[in-house]
């Protein structure tokens, strides 16, 4: 087991989370930017093959252990888009606000709703790690006609999660981490990282 390693992520949402998680373990979670890591190019058109590189990246400028997600939305009437390109989905500069708009004009008229937020966290002990641990989650939804509710972020007040009879964004905050992708994904990590203590 290791004392450290670096959060590939500039996220501090996210940071928060993974701080928290590995806690009980005795691991310090430092983000890369504290440790001078450049943000890695995401070049892939898969979740896995994206984390992997962010992984490997930030562990190959710290030397450290070094854990990566990435996650978005995949709408099963539009292929799996916005898959991989969610946080740009609307294009350059990011913007939750235009990648809503533009999800809700592909939507128009579709009676195919189903969706799915995808997690996807990756952890290696080096940079030349070859047995890399990962693992997934993905949260089941439905993408709305409307905008409703003004908590989380990104594509949460369009999707709806029909279990809980509102959207994401109207869902406590609480609740939200503990059920959605990546608190699934959390979970499913632990549990193997407490496996190799």
């Amino acid at each position: 087991m290791f004392d450290q390693l670096v959060l590939a992520s500039g996220n501090a949402g996210k940071l928060r989370e993974f701080s928290a998680l590995l806690a009980p373990l005795g691991v310090e979670v430092v983000p890369q930017q504290a440790l001078g890591v450049s943000e890695c190019a995401e070049p892939y058109h898969t979740f896995v093959e994206n984390a992997l590189e962010k992984a490997r990246h930030a562990s190959r400028e710290t030397g450290l252990p070094a854990l990566a997600d990435d996650s978005g939305l995949c709408v099963e009437a539009l292929g799996g888009a916005p898959g991989v390109l969610s946080a740009r989905f609307a294009g350059e500069p990011k913007s939750d606000a235009r990648n809503n708009a533009l999800l809700l004009e592909k939507m128009q008229g579709e009676r195919n709703r189903r969706c799915w937020y995808t997690c996807v966290l990756v952890l290696v002990r080096h940079a030349d790690d070859p047995h890399p641990l990962i693992v997934d989650a993905v949260w089941l939804g439905e993408v709305a006609d409307a905008a409703s509710g003004d908590g989380g972020f990104g594509y949460d007040p369009l999707v709806q999660i029909p279990a809980y009879g509102c959207s994401v964004a109207q869902m406590p905050a609480e609740e939200k981490n503990r059920v959605s992708h990546r608190g699934q994904a959390m979970q499913a990590l632990l549990a193997r990282l407490t496996a190799f203590a």
